[in-house]
C-alpha cells in the first residue's frame, strides 16, 4: 500500500507554463484590465502589431529526417557580448505589472545569461538593475537638451552598463480604434478611488503590491527614476517625462553621430540604434559609427502600417553586412512568441532577437520565475528547431533552411531596380 507522506493539492495551479500564449492568458487573468490593455495595445487599427506575428506563420522550416546532432549550441556574440541564447530583453517602460518590475527581469536575464535592456522610462533605477549583476544596456530616447542627455549617459556608465541603445523611431501616433487604456499620472488617493472597481477584481495582484507596501512603505508611483535631475530623489512622472520627450525637437543624423561619439567618450562600450525599418537609414547608421542596429516597428505600437520586422530584416541585414564588412550586428525586435520565430529571424540574417511583450507577460504571471520561464520556452523551441534542421548551432542558420514565399521581404528605402532584383530571387 502506497502511503502519502505529504498531501498534494491536485487542483493547485502549476506556476510553470508551456508557451508564451499561456503566459499571456495568465497575465490577462491576473492584471487589472487597464494594465493588461497597456501591454497588448498597438496603435491605430493594429495592422502592424498583427503583422508582426502573422508574418512568422508565412515562413516554414525544412527539417531533415536523419542526421540530427546530439549536441546543439545557442551561444552567440552580439554587441560585443557573449550570451547564452540569441534572445535579448528589449527595453520597455514602467514595468509595474509586478512589484519587482525591472529588477525581477534583470535577475532572470542574468540567470539565463543574456542582455537586459533597461528603458530610461523604467520604474526602477539603473543602479538597482545593474546591482543584480545583469549584463545591462541602457536605453535612451532623444529627450531633453544635450547637457541633460550627457548627464543621463554619465549616470548609466557610472552604474556599470555595458552599452547604450538609442530608440529614435517614435512618431507619437495616437488613437487606437479600441480605445487607449487609462493610466493615472501618479498613484494617489484620487487615482486609487477612481480605479478601485477595476483593481478590486484582481485580489492576487493587489495582494502582491500590498505585501510590498507592508515591507517598504511604498507603492509604485509611476515615476521615471532614471530621468531624475542631479540631487533629486525621484524622477518626473511618466507623463512629465513624456511631455519632455514630445517637446524635444526631433534628432538629425548629426545628432545621432553626436550621441554615438559622446557615448564613446564617456563609456567606450557599444552604441545600438533601435527602430530601423529602411535600408537607407541602416546605411546612414553604419556611417554614423553604430555597433548594432535593431530592426523594429516598435512592436506595432508606433506608426501603424509599418511592415512586420521579420519582413524587413533580410534586406537590412544583407546591406549592413556588405557596408560594414560584417562589423555591425543586426538584431530584430517584434512579434517573437516561440523558439521557431527566433530561428526564422536568425535564418533571415539577424544575429539575435529582442523580446518585449513576451517577457512582460511572464513577469505579470510569475515574477522573475515567469521571465525565466519565457526564456526557457524560447530556448527549448530553438533547440527543437536546430535538431530538426540537423544543425549544430544557431550560427549555421541560413535562408535555405526556411520556406520563404515569393514577395515576403519588404525592402524599404532601396532604389526600385534593386527592389525588383530582390523580389525575383
Amino acid at each position: 500500500m502506497l502511503l502519502m507522506t505529504k498531501f498534494e493539492n491536485p487542483w493547485k495551479q502549476n506556476p510553470w507554463f508551456e508557451s508564451v500564449a499561456v503566459a499571456q492568458e495568465r497575465a490577462r487573468k491576473r492584471l487589472p484590465q487597464p494594465v493588461y490593455g497597456a501591454l497588448v495595445a498597438g496603435s491605430e487599427r493594429g495592422q502592424s502589431v498583427a503583422d508582426n506575428q502573422a508574418a512568422f506563420a508565412e515562413l516554414g522550416l525544412a527539417p531533415h529526417v536523419v542526421g540530427q546532432l546530439p549536441e546543439r549550441s545557442q551561444a552567440t556574440m552580439v554587441f560585443g557580448q557573449q550570451i547564452g541564447l540569441p534572445v535579448i530583453i528589449s527595453p520597455t517602460g514602467v514595468q509595474a505589472v509586478h512589484p519587482d518590475g525591472e529588477v525581477a527581469v534583470a535577475r532572470a536575464a542574468a540567470a539565463r545569461g543574456t542582455i537586459m535592456g533597461l528603458s530610461n522610462f523604467a520604474s526602477k533605477s539603473v543602479e538597482d538593475v545593474t546591482a543584480t549583476g545583469a549584463n545591462t544596456f541602457f536605453q535612451m530616447y532623444w529627450t531633453g537638451d544635450r547637457d541633460t542627455m550627457v548627464q543621463r549617459m554619465q549616470r548609466a556608465h557610472a552604474a556599470g552598463v555595458r552599452g547604450l541603445i538609442a530608440t529614435l523611431d517614435w512618431s507619437f501616433s495616437m488613437g487606437r480604434d479600441w480605445g487607449s487604456p487609462e493610466i493615472p499620472e501618479k498613484v494617489d488617493l484620487k487615482a486609487m478611488i477612481r480605479l478601485a472597481p477595476k483593481v478590486a477584481t484582481k485580489p492576487r495582484w493587489m495582494w502582491q503590491f500590498g505585501r510590498q507596501f507592508r515591507q517598504t512603505g511604498k507603492l509604485p508611483d509611476l515615476t521615471a527614476p532614471n530621468l531624475a535631475a542631479p540631487g533629486e530623489e525621484t524622477g518626473p512622472t511618466f507623463f512629465g517625462a513624456y511631455y519632455e520627450w514630445m517637446t524635444t525637437p526631433p534628432p538629425t543624423w548629426d545628432d545621432v553621430a553626436w550621441m554615438r561619439e559622446t557615448w564613446a567618450q564617456i563609456s567606450g562600450t557599444p552604441f545600438v540604434l533601435k527602430g530601423v525599418c529602411r535600408v537607407d537609414d541602416a546605411l546612414r547608421a553604419v556611417d554614423a559609427g553604430v555597433a548594432g542596429i535593431s530592426v523594429s516597428n516598435h512592436g506595432g505600437n508606433n506608426l501603424d502600417g509599418t511592415p512586420a520586422a521579420i519582413r524587413m530584416v533580410r534586406p537590412i541585414a544583407e546591406a549592413v553586412a556588405q557596408a560594414s564588412a560584417g562589423q555591425v550586428d543586426v538584431v530584430m525586435d517584434g512579434g517573437v512568441r516561440r523558439g521557431s520565430d527566433v530561428v526564422k529571424a536568425l535564418a533571415m540574417g539577424a544575429k539575435a532577437v529582442m523580446i518585449g511583450r513576451a517577457y512582460l507577460w511572464g513577469l505579470a504571471a510569475n515574477g522573475q520565475a515567469g521571465v525565466e520561464n519565457v526564456l526557457d520556452v524560447l530556448s527549448g523551441g530553438i533547440d527543437s528547431a536546430l535538431r530538426g534542421l540537423a544543425l549544430a548551432s544557431t550560427g549555421e542558420l541560413r535562408p535555405e533552411h526556411l520556406l520563404i514565399p515569393d514577395g515576403f521581404d519588404r525592402a524599404l528605402g532601396v532604389p526600385e531596380p534593386a527592389r525588383t532584383v530582390r523580389a525575383g530571387r
